[in-house]
């Protein structure tokens, strides 16, 4: 069958249709009501279908008319069958699949797309109206790509592409990180930015969503090099950036020295102190605890979960992965709470120690990642490390790749038994369902079960689902990693009325603010039916 087109009053739209083969005739009204009856639930069965189901990254399907094997659906015969009961799904099935046509490349912007909204459905179902709010929000409001030219130590001229995609200012100002890594392109940027969105939502500050970075890879540069690449690209976002517009802050690869050289350049330029970059060293308008602000805020929340558990986080075993800012500071508090850190990870492989991790082994680790280009392996090579038992294990994970098995795969995930809690704090997507399953394994039959995000959506969809069906508690990243933001946004609070708060003023806030985000997401799920799904709260 096909759905013709064709005019009409739209309020007195009828089932337009031609029967492809066979032709039917239409004896009386009777017949052709049951023919427009019949299609009109062929229409929502489809519409309905696993076809357009979650998650599904090969579907391309494009709605509006509607394609369907030998059916083609117009667009009034959609807008009745979204006037049923199942009109929400409807909705969102066709904006899902404009997205997924119109960004078609960029996997890790529809991957946090269908993570963010798939939970969304039964809001929608109670407020249509919010379907359009999501259409609005699904694009960015403005999206900066520019060339970044800098000289290397050899005279030459190098060429990098810079990004600053400017997601939502609906709430304040745009407000994300840059990243440095040869692996940054738009896709990554929208994806990160459109997290921002709610992760600054939740903390209840009035700061909208952005996020930037460029293909830039530190990793073997001079301080001079870097410096002259900071410097280009603060002159390009100069022209997109402001503290009562868009207030840039680090991510991977951009630490408080990167923020520095670029916002010495700003100032140069603007003549300007205000605050238009934040994640800057205190003895120049940072915020003190800034660096610690993330780490420290993923243990706040894991903290409030275990509460919820009736435990605390005295003696718990957990494994880490990262160590990088997040990482170390994360491994710091959990210490500092009585807990009990099994490894560290970076691009190399993962360092284990049986005994748990002490301050000392930290700090060793610290200034050797302080090193870029640097491996956890140096640890043992460090006569002052005072461990026997430290075990570095190289990370293979790719070595069948091709295959898709990994007989000997030798990451944190799995390798350590009786865990109770699992931080994964290095990168995106570093968690996938067969990893998902290890460490599900790996947990103490009755123990506290929780994974903890400190990464930006270091887990894939398919890994949250095995972590739901095991009932193990899940701590999303736009609600675990908050603290990292709150922090910034105090820092531009602090800038605005010049003046800096003590560590232990800035700690108490980031404490406020992390257990009000927990509490969101706990009340919220409760709310909607889905009691102790952070990651639907979150949502």
């Amino acid at each position: 069958m096909m759905m013709s087109g064709g005019g009409g009053d739209a309020t007195q739209s009828k089932w337009r249709f031609r029967m492809m083969s066979p032709t039917a005739s239409r004896k009386n009204s009777k017949e052709e009501e049951d023919k427009k009856k019949k299609l009109g639930d062929a229409a929502t069965t489809l519409l309905k279908s696993d076809s357009l189901g979650l998650p599904n990254p090969d579907d391309h399907t494009c709605l509006g008319p509607e394609c369907f094997g030998n059916v083609v659906i117009d667009d009034d015969i959609v807008e009745d069958v979204i006037k049923k009961k199942d009109g929400a799904q409807v909705m969102y099935r066709k904006l899902r699949a404009a997205v997924r046509a119109r960004d078609a490349e960029q996997t890790e912007y529809l991957q946090a797309f269908d993570e963010i909204t798939r939970d969304l459905l039964p809001v929608f179902e109670k407020e249509p109206h919010y379907a359009a709010v999501l259409e609005t929000i699904a694009e960015p409001e403005q999206c900066h790509i520019f060339r970044v030219s800098w000289l290397d130590d050899n005279g030459r001229q190098q060429v990098n592409r810079g990004y600053r995609v400017q997601f939502s200012s609906a709430l304040g100002p745009y407000k994300g990180g840059l990243r440095f890594h040869p692996t940054v392109n738009l896709s990554i940027c929208k994806f990160l930015g459109f997290e921002q969105i709610f992760k600054n939502a939740l903390t209840g500050l009035p700061i909208g969503g952005g996020k930037g970075g460029s293909d830039f890879d530190p990793k073997g540069r001079s301080d001079a090099e870097i410096l002259r690449f900071c410097q280009s690209m603060a002159i390009a976002l100069t022209h997109h950036i402001g503290p009562n517009v868009d207030v840039p802050a680090g991510d991977i690869g951009v630490g408080a020295r990167e923020i520095g050289y670029m916002y010495g350049q700003y100032k140069r330029i603007t003549r300007s102190f205000e605050g238009a970059f934040t994640g800057k060293d205190p003895k120049w308008g940072g915020s003190l605890l800034r660096p610690e602000a993330t780490g420290y805020g993923v243990v706040y929340f894991a903290k409030c979960m275990l509460a919820k558990k009736s435990m605390t986080m005295q003696d718990m075993r957990c494994v880490v992965s990262g160590s990088g800012n997040v990482a170390i500071y994360c491994v710091e508090k959990l210490l500092e709470l009585g807990a009990h850190v099994l490894t560290m990870s970076d691009s190399t492989g993962f360092l284990y120690v049986p005994d748990g991790f002490t301050k000392e082994l930290v700090d060793i680790v610290r200034a050797i990642k302080m090193t870029r280009g640097r491996s956890l392996r140096e640890v043992l090579d460090c006569g002052c490390v005072g461990f026997q038992s430290v075990e570095f294990h190289d990370d293979d994970k790719n070595i069948n790749e091709s295959t898709h098995h990994h007989p000997h795969r030798k990451r944190p995930w799995g390798f350590v038994q009786d865990v109770d809690l699992v931080f994964p704090c290095a990168t995106q997507n570093e968690i996938d369902a067969e990893d998902a399953s290890a460490i599900i394994s790996s947990m103490k039959m009755h123990g506290a079960r929780c994974v903890v995000e400190g990464a930006n959506m270091p887990s894939t969809i398919g890994a949250v689902e095995e972590f739901e069906r095991a009932n193990v508690a899940f701590g999303p990243s736009k609600a675990a990693n908050a603290g990292g933001v709150a922090v910034s946004a105090l820092e531009m609070a602090q800038n605005s009325m010049r003046m800096q708060w003590t560590r232990e003023e800035v700690d108490e806030k980031l404490v406020g603010i992390m257990n009000r985000i927990f509490a969101t997401c706990d009340d919220t799920a409760r709310e909607w039916g889905m009691p102790g799904l952070y990651r639907v709260g979150a949502n």
